[in-house]
């Protein structure tokens, strides 16, 4: 999901604080967010971001939720501890993302099973750089019940500091 036209069948979380935004570089505030996208590379290009206000306190969640992947899909049974490059044939999800600034609070991907088990699948906390990062993470986990990824910012401690996310893809298999 490139963000450009809509989420992708990304949802926002109804159980968390506030909300992740769709938005372009163009109309950001000075001192918030990336200057482009990752994907055109351009101000006008579309990501979707969370940023710390005076009405969010420290800790405060934004959670979106990918659509349910089915585990039902032979090649959705991945290994646990396999490296993501090492087998094409491992469900992962590859994105980028931007965390810059004084105050930044935390990103936390999680994976969740339909019956609302979270597993921690990364954890970055503070300034990570005024740049778009590459992450590709392995799905894990064993049986057939289905999952989503979650990814949640969490609020710092400054008003203008936040979040951006942008070209969120699944490997095909799933």
């Amino acid at each position: 999901c490139s963000f450009e036209f809509d989420l992708c069948g990304w949802k926002q979380d109804e159980n968390d604080d506030f909300d992740w935004h769709l938005r372009t570089s163009s109309t950001r505030k000075l001192g918030t967010g990336p200057a482009t996208d990752h994907t055109l590379q351009e101000p006008s290009g579309h990501y979707i971001f969370t940023r710390n206000s005076f009405f969010q306190l420290p800790g405060q969640k934004s959670r979106i939720s990918s659509p349910v992947l089915s585990r039902k899909n032979k090649n959705c049974k991945v290994r646990e501890g396999v490296v993501v490059e090492a087998t094409k044939n491992l469900i992962s999800i590859i994105f980028y993302y931007h965390m810059y600034g004084a105050h930044i609070g935390s990103l936390i991907i999680y994976q969740r099973t339909t019956l609302k088990h979270e597993k921690i699948l990364l954890n970055l906390t503070g300034n990570q750089g005024n740049f778009w990062q590459r992450k590709a993470l392995t799905l894990s986990g064993d049986g057939d019940e289905d999952f989503q990824v979650v990814f949640e910012g969490r609020a710092g401690e400054g008003p203008k500091d936040g979040i951006a996310l942008d070209d969120l893809t699944f490997s095909r298999d799933c």
